[in-house]
């Protein structure tokens, strides 16, 4: 067998460069409703879900439900993207390495199906399943959206590598059982087992993660 069977790419920050998106998605949303949206903000909602963010606003004061912000914020973004898929330095030869090895991919993230479902429809086919906040339960840091995307490809979870930049979808793939490449985010991510950092997303390639070993 070689390791890895499939790989689960977390999306913001990990296989996109749309972080600024997000924020300045925000910003206009705030400005809106007469409100602010700090640097602060944005390390705070960092990791989490489309409507934690928009459930913010609503607490602030605005008249919308979270779910019309959701929304509003979601198109925003998605309009962003509307002529070219921002993907981050070397993810997108890493998601061709893996479609002419076979390797199957999915996005596991707490973003919304809609702007990820725009991110797989401008990659390589390798890209075959979603699982975003809609499609679970419990978001990251829980367990639940990479153990889900793990299913949805057939593939156990130890034989998977995940990709992320965060501190809690980290989390939320070691609880799964799998191994983490930890790419360079907005926030440091705390060392700790089953994570191996990288300085750059170029790192990334079919043989570094063929060098790796499943959790024990």
């Amino acid at each position: 067998m070689t390791y890895p069977l499939a790989v689960l790419f977390d999306h913001d920050g990990t296989l996109v460069d749309t972080e600024p998106q997000w924020a300045a998605a925000k910003r206009k949303v705030a400005q809106r409703y007469d409100q602010s949206w700090t640097v602060e903000d944005d390390h705070a909602t960092l990791g989490g879900t489309v409507p934690d963010a928009a459930r913010k606003f609503v607490e602030r004061g605005a008249t919308d439900s979270v779910e019309d912000i959701t929304q509003q914020l979601a198109e925003h973004v998605i309009d962003s993207m509307d002529d070219r898929v921002p993907f981050l330095p070397g993810m997108r030869s890493l998601l061709s390495e893996l479609s002419e090895a076979g390797i199957p991919a999915a996005i596991v993230t707490n973003a919304l199906s809609s702007v990820a479902g725009t991110t797989a429809a401008g990659a390589p086919d390798v890209l075959t399943r979603i699982v975003s906040q809609d499609d679970v339960t419990r978001p990251k840091p829980d367990p639940e959206p990479y153990l889900t995307g793990a299913k949805l490809l057939g593939v156990a979870p130890r034989n998977c590598v995940a990709i992320e930049d965060s501190e809690p979808g980290v989390r939320s793939a070691v609880a799964a059982g799998m191994t983490v490449v930890v790419v360079p985010g907005d926030k440091p991510v705390p060392d700790g087992p089953h994570r191996v950092f990288v300085n750059a997303h170029e790192d990334v390639t079919l043989d570094f993660l063929r060098s790796l070993t499943p959790p024990e």
